[in-house]
């Protein structure tokens, strides 16, 4: 499995926390941005993260900033995107099994690292059901904007 990464200076800290996560799960992945916490914009390394994963180079994404709205928000901004932003473990689970999310946005200043941490093992961890649930992952694949 390949991450795409990205975040702002508001999740730049917990995104290093997670990339040493991913190392020690021998997770392959990309860091799109940022690269300090100096202040910077969140849809700049939202969208890059977004279309590394639209694209196929990457399976999943995972983009965090203060409060993972904002950026979840420009990463849904790319056709065939599906980020879920989620607060706990069993969002992370769900989202998986049932909406087939592709990529999971964090907020840095609500969730702590230990909480993070077991969400994104959650969230690359776990299959999507299909059944019902294809059918109307494809009906939100199907909105256009």
């Amino acid at each position: 499995m390949k991450v795409a990464l990205g975040s702002d200076h508001g999740g730049y800290t917990l995104k290093c926390d997670l990339m040493k996560l991913l190392d020690k799960m021998n997770v392959e992945y990309h860091d799109f941005g940022c690269y300090s916490t100096e202040s910077c914009d969140y849809p700049i390394y939202g969208e890059k993260a977004a279309r590394a994963v639209a694209s196929g180079e990457y399976d999943r994404g995972i983009v965090i900033c203060t409060t993972g709205i904002g950026i979840s928000i420009a990463a849904n901004k790319v056709k065939g995107i599906r980020c879920a932003h989620c607060a706990d473990s069993l969002e992370a689970e769900m989202t998986r099994r049932h909406n087939d999310a592709n990529m999971l946005a964090i907020g840095a200043g609500f969730t702590g690292k230990n909480l993070a941490e077991r969400m994104v093992e959650v969230f690359l961890s776990t299959e999507f059901e299909g059944g019902r649930h294809a059918r109307r992952v494809g009906e939100l694949d199907a909105i256009e904007p």
